[in-house]
């Protein structure tokens, strides 16, 4: 839900050569030597930051990114663009309550802006402030319906409101019926609700669609504990701890699945009563 990147910015004639280096390093791809000609500037210069703050972006150094768009903003308090681009970063910092701030700022600049809309409805969830995160995500465009129509079901699922939330996981199926997203979290909120045959059904259905799917694994690995299919249990959480060896819990229940599969074909019987020696 996430917007995918930062507003990039392109040429601006009379930039300084410091700036029009780090341009042309940028567009070639070598973000490191772009970020390096940036350096030791001798003057402030908001559009030598933005470019900073869009290579410091790109190369996933977030807390550095958002630090050149705050200098932006102090001194461009009504750029919109910046201050989106700010809430994107703090927002990849997991600095949820500040990307709320900076995207209410850059949607009071830009009221139609829903790129920032969906943003601030992302970091709403993240601070489980679910009611003002549903509706924010309302207000979205038909625009970004899919996304928006995504963080709707997250909310009413958090919300514990599980039938709204699978109606509308299923409508975002029907539109993508091949959503992994839609179907991990309609897995989640049916072993929430213990409807095995569904957690199987949708477990199965996202199998197909990626083979190695740890949600769906989990999914067939709850529902055969859940029915005592000890074997079945096995082979599914033997799977997840190969994709994924740090799941403790797979680990765990790969443990009592083993346990009862030995149990089964041992059993313990009473120890033969003894009789004295007459």
């Amino acid at each position: 839900m996430q917007p995918s990147n930062i507003i990039e910015i392109s040429l601006k004639p009379g930039v300084q050569p410091q700036i029009d280096a780090a341009l042309a390093l940028r567009s070639s791809g070598r973000l490191q030597e772009a970020l390096h000609a940036l350096a030791n500037s001798n003057e402030y210069n908001p559009y030598l930051y933005t470019v900073r703050g869009e290579i410091e972006f790109a190369l996933g150094r977030f807390h550095d990114a958002a630090l050149s768009y705050f200098a932006v903003v102090h001194s461009e308090p009504d750029n919109a663009d910046a201050h989106y681009n700010l809430a994107l970063c703090l927002q990849r910092s997991d600095r949820w309550d500040a990307s709320c701030q900076a995207f209410e700022r850059a949607l009071s600049l830009d009221p139609g802006r829903d790129a920032a809309r969906l943003g601030l409805g992302a970091s709403l969830l993240y601070l489980n402030r679910l009611d003002e995160a549903l509706a924010t995500f309302h207000r979205c465009s038909d625009a970004l319906r899919g996304p928006a129509s995504f963080g709707k079901a997250v909310a009413l699922q958090l919300l514990h409101r599980f039938g709204e939330a699978a109606s509308a996981y299923e409508l975002l199926l029907a539109a993508d019926p091949n959503s992994e997203e839609a179907l991990s979290n309609l897995i989640a909120l049916n072993v929430e609700i213990e409807d095995l045959d569904r957690v199987r059904d949708y477990s199965q259905r996202l199998l197909k669609i990626s083979p190695q799917s740890p949600a769906a694994l989990q999914g067939l690995a709850t529902v055969a504990l859940q029915r005592q299919d000890h074997h079945a249990a096995a082979r599914h959480c033997d799977r997840i701890v190969q994709l994924a060896p740090d799941c403790l819990e797979a680990w765990h229940n790969l443990r009592v699945a083993l346990d009862r599969i030995l149990t089964a074909f041992n059993p313990l019987k009473p120890a033969a009563a003894t009789t004295g020696v007459k």
